[in-house]
This record gives structure tokens, C-alpha cells and sequence, in this order.
């Protein structure tokens, strides 16, 4: 059976150092600690007394002082990974930590996953070819020796930068490695973690070129992994769940998420806030229990962003608007359907077209499926249809031959109407009112990727209030718009009221406007 000796870099909080080692090793797992030298000696002092007498626990022999993207942090993360080796000849499995992780699973389910697969689990993509960094520089990274660190000394750090390329002082990656990029948070077997010690004591050149390079901690293990062990064998993605904001912070998680973090795909989460003491208790209870089951939906990330990064107007991330381009013309009306149930805007939509005969296109700027002419090119992908949204219009009224189309568009794309009303040509605007009930809210949020099959009954209670609040404030933002010529319908109304503004909407007859509206279908989900 697995057992693993966790590489725990740590600088700070001695009671959480304590701790966890303690849950850690409860279970029959190890821990190799290096506290870095910046810290309080007296820090350390205590977290050696706590921890003397656990033989599970072991300490780097030596402390080195650790500075973001510096060499120092791989170096001591080497000296935790030799004590590990050497005072824990049963380990199978050496896991990187820091003070900051947490267990979202119980050991007993982090040993059977381990034993699962002969496999090492960590993100190695190509340097240059992939897209893993994505601000500041990048191959400067490597072919320029770094001696300065450029969050602390930014002028040296540049200025000696600026001098290698002024000069040409361009150096050589080693010619046998491929270099890679990735989380520093890995798991690797006993193997692997010896086959790297070995060949960290016979590559000097290796190791004298990655001393120099700029954040190698991305980078070495990474690189040395591919270099060692078979394809195969390496698992291209981490065990610890971490996330990032738009702003590339790391995203903090709190009391309220236990129910989330439990329910991903990983063993591990950081960053628990220092303030979530109860998910902390709750996190570390959970890693020594026995026979839990885990459901695992794994719909953290696409939850975050939904919830974050809606991009509303008044709101956090809003998003710019949209750029404007020519003109659909003076003479055009074009006829905008939104709902946010595309089912019941497209079976109106298919009898407007079977009743008046009137060209009409779906979800067009939301649906990468909806059919549409060959247009050149610009139909392609939803984002030459966005960015030339007006052009797109403007050739399938030329295209159908025709001063009138209908169109429909997501209620969350305010923006987006709101782009087309400021053009010259005529708008009417139709807002379909539907009834949304609990499982159909659900099945939305399952149908986006804001819960699994297997979400928690917890995580789903907590969202559900979040969507239905969403679509409200949706239909909000379009009647605050104040759109001209604006009509709704609605789920809960009969024919005869739904067919004024039908009539209005579509500059019809009333007895065609009434057809449409006493389609029996309609609204059934």
C-alpha cells in the first residue's frame, strides 16, 4: 500500500506546521520539513520541540533562506526531498506541500488512488510551444543567468538583463534536456525521486545551469521528470486543486466551501485562508476518517468563474463594450428574441419562420452549432461572429434578400442589443418570460458545467438560490435599458395576452400573431 512522505516548504505559522504534520502522519504517512531561514528562530524552535518525539517527522539538514523564483526555493525543496528518502526507507510516494494545502480526501482514498496507477503525477508542458506563462518573459527565463531576484532588486534584476542582451551573453540550454513548464505541486514515486538525487550528483552542468535560470521551481522537476521517466508513466497534472483570478492571484477559500473542495478531483487544496478556521478543523478531521465516500463532480473552476466573472454592469470583471462597425442600414428592421430558455426562443423562432415567412437565425452569437450560409468565412466561429457582429447581420439580410430578420440573443448579452439599438437601423426587442423551476435550474447548471452529476446536495442547495437570482437580475438589466420598442410575452399569460405584443413585435396581422401564439408546445420543457 502507498504511503507517502509529504516535502513541506514552510516560512511561517508554527501551530499550523504543527498540526498538520501531526494529522499528516496520524494516518501512517511522514513528513519531511524545511522552515526557511528568513523566519524566526524561535519559530522553528518550537515546531522542532512539538515534533521531537514523532518518528514519522524529519527536518531538512539544512535551512537556506528562501526568495520567490530564486534557485532557493528548488534547493530546499532537494534538501527536504534527501532527509525524506533517508529517514523514511518505506515511503513509496514524496508529495510537495506547502503551509498553505490542505486535504480535501481522507488518506485511506489518497493511498488507494496512489496505488491505482504506477504513475507520477505532475504538469510538465513544453517551454516554448505552450501557452503556461502567460505574462512577463519567457525565454529570458533561461538563456540569461538570473543572480538578482526580480520582486526584491527589480533594477539589478533588468539592468543585468538589459547588459547579457546588449552584449550577447546569450548561453545554451543543456542539449539532451527539453525544457518544461508547470505547477510546482507534484507527487512522485520513490523511483523517480531517486533517479532525480542521482542525477542531480552526476549532472553538474544541469544543475549550474538551473541555478541561474529565473523561477526554476516551474521548471526543474518538471524538466528532470520527462527527462527521467518513461511517457507513460507521467500524469500531466497536479494533485493539489489550486485556482487563479483574473488577476493572477491565487484564489483563497473559505468556511463555506467545504462541500466544493471535497467534491474535486484532487487530494489536496490551497489556498485555505487563515481565517477559515472551521474549514481548517473540518479539512484536517477529514484526512484520518474511514470509509467516506467522495462523489466527485469536479465543477470548482467552472463554478468559480460563473460565479466572479459574470461580467455584469455595476459588478466585478464587466466586461468592455462592444466595438462598433458599419452599419445594417436605415431601411432594415431586425427582430431580437431573448430568453434564457433557447429551447422555447427557437420553437418561436421555427413558427415565425412557418407562419410569416420571415428569415430568421437562432442563437447565433451564443451557439457554435446554429446554422447558418456560407458568408466567406466570417460564420465560422462565434468569435469572427462576434467581433464582426454587424457585418454578420448585414450580410444575411443581403443574403436572404430581405429588409426584415429575426434574431435571437442570450438575455445576459445586454451589451450586445444594446449594440445593435445604437445602430441606425430599426429594433424591436421581444423578452420571452418563462417560469423556471427548480429542476430545471439544475439541469441548467449541469448543462454549463456548474455542477456534475455527482455535486454535493450541499454545493447544489447553495447555487440554486445564486442562478435563479441570476436569470432575475437578467431580465432586470434588460427592462432598465429602456429599450424602444420593447415587448414580452409570458409562460403564465393566455394567447389572447400574448398575442398583442406578438403582433406589435413582428408587424403582423393579429390573426397571424394568435397563430403563433396558441402554439401548444411552446413552453414545455
Amino acid at each position: 500500500m502507498a504511503k507517502i512522505a509529504y516535502i513541506l516548504l514552510c516560512h511561517k505559522d508554527p501551530e499550523g506546521i504543527i498540526a498538520q504534520a501531526q494529522r499528516l502522519t496520524a494516518a501512517g504517512d511522514y513528513i519531511a520539513i524545511h522552515f526557511d531561514a528568513r523566519a524566526k528562530r524561535e519559530d522553528f524552535d518550537q515546531i522542532r520541540a512539538a515534533l521531537a518525539n514523532n518518528p514519522a517527522v524529519t527536518f531538512a539538514k539544512k535551512r537556506l533562506k528562501c526568495g520567490w523564483g530564486e534557485w532557493s526555493l528548488v534547493d530546499a525543496s532537494l534538501q527536504a526531498v534527501r532527509a525524506a528518502v533517508e529517514d523514511f526507507p518505506r515511503a513509496t510516494h514524496f508529495y510537495m506541500l506547502s503551509g498553505d494545502c490542505m486535504p480535501i480526501k481522507t488518506a485511506e482514498y489518497a493511498h488507494a488512488f496512489l496505488d491505482r496507477e504506477e504513475a507520477d503525477y505532475i504538469e510538465s508542458f513544453d517551454f516554448f510551444s505552450s501557452d503556461w506563462i502567460k505574462t512577463g518573459i519567457k525565454g529570458e527565463r533561461l538563456i540569461y543567468r538570473h543572480w538578482f531576484n526580480e520582486r526584491t532588486q527589480k533594477w539589478l534584476f533588468y539592468t543585468s538583463m538589459g547588459l547579457q542582451q546588449k552584449f550577447g551573453l546569450e548561453r545554451p540550454i543543456p542539449e539532451d534536456l527539453t525544457i518544461q513548464i508547470g505547477s510546482q505541486w507534484w507527487c512522485l514515486r520513490r523511483r523517480t525521486v531517486e533517479w532525480i538525487l542521482d542525477f542531480c550528483r552526476k549532472r553538474k552542468d544541469v544543475m549550474r545551469f538551473f541555478r541561474t535560470t529565473w523561477i526554476p521551481d516551474e521548471t526543474f522537476f518538471q524538466t528532470l521528470v520527462r527527462h527521467l521517466v518513461p511517457h507513460d508513466e507521467i500524469r500531466t497534472r497536479t494533485l493539489t486543486f489550486l485556482m487563479f483570478t483574473d488577476y493572477g492571484m491565487p484564489v483563497n477559500f473559505y468556511n463555506d466551501q467545504y462541500d466544493l473542495l471535497i467534491a474535486q478531483d484532487y487530494l489536496f487544496a490551497r489556498k485555505i485562508s487563515v481565517d477559515a478556521q472551521e474549514l481548517k478543523e473540518r479539512l484536517g478531521n477529514l484526512y484520518t476518517s474511514e470509509g467516506v465516500l467522495f462523489p466527485v463532480s469536479n465543477e470548482g473552476r467552472s463554478l468559480y468563474k460563473f460565479l466572479t466573472g459574470r461580467g455584469r454592469i455595476g459588478r466585478r470583471f464587466a466586461p468592455r463594450f462592444w466595438e462598433t462597425e458599419a452599419s445594417l442600414g436605415r431601411e432594415r428592421t431586425l427582430l431580437i428574441v431573448t430568453c434564457k430558455k433557447w429551447h422555447v426562443a427557437k420553437r418561436l423562432v421555427q413558427r415565425i419562420r412557418d407562419v410569416t415567412g420571415l428569415a430568421a437565425v437562432d442563437y447565433v452569437f451564443s451557439e457554435a452549432s446554429t446554422p447558418l450560409p456560407d458568408l466567406g468565412g466570417i460564420q465560422s466561429t462565434l468569435e469572427k461572429r462576434t467581433r464582426h457582429r454587424r457585418a454578420l447581420v448585414r450580410m444575411l439580410f443581403d443574403y436572404w434578400n430581405t429588409d426584415k430578420l429575426v434574431l435571437c440573443i442570450d438575455p445576459g448579452n445586454v451589451e450586445l442589443m444594446q449594440d445593435f439599438y445604437n445602430d441606425r437601423s430599426n429594433v424591436r426587442l421581444l423578452e420571452i418570460e418563462c417560469e423556471f423551476t427548480d429542476d430545471y435550474l439544475l439541469g441548467h447548471a449541469r448543462r454549463v458545467g456548474l455542477a456534475g452529476d455527482k455535486t454535493p446536495q450541499e454545493v447544489l442547495d447553495r447555487l440554486l438560490p445564486t442562478i435563479r437570482y441570476d436569470v432575475r437580475f437578467e431580465s432586470d438589466r434588460i427592462r432598465d435599458a429602456d429599450f424602444e420598442n420593447f415587448h414580452r410575452i409570458r409562460q403564465a399569460a393566455g394567447v389572447e395576452e400574448n398575442t398583442a405584443p406578438l403582433a406589435a413585435f413582428l408587424g403582423v396581422s393579429r390573426e397571424k400573431a394568435q397563430e403563433i401564439a396558441e402554439t401548444h408546445y411552446l413552453f414545455v420543457d
